[in-house]
């Protein structure tokens, strides 16, 4: 059965920008209104990580300063490690997430360790969280394929996840981060998870470098999961395909959803004006396709 309604996971200010030209914190800024005007109410807005990593976020603590602050919106950053926890505290990030991955090789290449240590290092950080009452969010990497290792088992992917549910992360976004599933690969990924994690606890982070993002979307929306991760215009190539596209269009699934009878909260109209606006900041076509032909 279908959900009534779904909530949409904005990653475009972060997830999106970090993949593109570097912006102005005041272009950031205003593309964090534009969102929250828009209906959005979960909104990534930046992430505290090294500076030489990822230049375009080092600004992050400058924007979640400068923000708009819109009542029921929350403003979450990502957090590698306590220092960026520490950051975020200080910036009054709503929340944080952590990343992990499936697969050995990309963690080993991502984050210099292996998925048993990445793990061993958010102990400290879901602590200190908890201290806080900062709630946690976790990312599981390659859920669907690896660009080093090719297909990843549903089980690592549920062990995984399972291991961060447990830790605290109230929520697990499942990355399909090179885009390469398929809709029956897809749902049965996410109904392996779901044997170890509520579905209710699930976001799926399905890339669309093959275009087969909405289609793995709609297949996995039966099996009770009801939250989206998208970036607005399609925000952030893929870093491991070049030149091809990387994030989902935040109107595309809207677009999709609506025609479908399901809610969102969001208005298509206002999202688009956001997506064309940061569009023409960065010099590019807006990635979406349900933009474009809105005109």
């Amino acid at each position: 059965m279908l959900p009534n309604k779904v909530s949409i996971f904005e990653v475009g200010a972060r997830d999106g920008l970090q993949n593109e030209t570097a912006v102005s914190t005041a272009a950031k800024r205003q593309l964090i209104d534009d969102l929250a005007h828009a209906g959005l109410t979960r909104i990534e807005a930046g992430s505290f990580v090294s500076p030489k990593w990822v230049p375009q976020m080092a600004d992050s603590a400058e924007v979640f300063h400068s923000l708009n602050r819109h009542s029921g919106v929350t403003y979450s950053a990502l957090t590698p490690n306590l220092k960026g926890l520490e950051l975020a505290l200080n910036a009054g990030a709503d929340e944080v997430a952590i990343f992990g991955a499936a697969s050995e090789s990309f963690s080993q290449k991502n984050i210099n360790c292996s998925i048993e240590e990445s793990i061993e290092r958010f102990i400290p950080l879901m602590q200190q969280a908890k201290q806080h009452n900062m709630p946690v969010r976790g990312y599981v990497s390659c859920v669907l394929g690896c660009p080093y290792e090719g297909s990843i088992s549903h089980d690592e992917v549920a062990r995984v996840s399972e291991i961060l549910f447990n830790m605290g992360c109230y929520e697990i976004s499942l990355g399909d981060t090179i885009g390469v599933g398929t809709p029956l690969q897809a749902r049965k990924m996410v109904e392996a998870v779901s044997r170890k994690v509520p579905v209710e606890k699930l976001a799926l982070h399905f890339h669309d470098t093959y275009g087969q993002a909405l289609a793995n979307i709609l297949a996995c929306l039966e099996t009770g999961v009801n939250v989206i991760d998208s970036s607005v215009a399609g925000l952030g190539g893929c870093p491991y395909a070049k030149g091809a596209s990387g994030n989902l269009a935040t109107e595309d699934v809207v677009y999709m959803l609506h025609g479908m009878g399901i809610e969102t909260g969001v208005s298509l109209e206002k999202l688009a004006l956001a997506g064309n606006n940061i569009s023409q900041v960065l010099g590019r076509k807006n990635g979406s396709k349900v933009a474009n032909a809105l005109g």
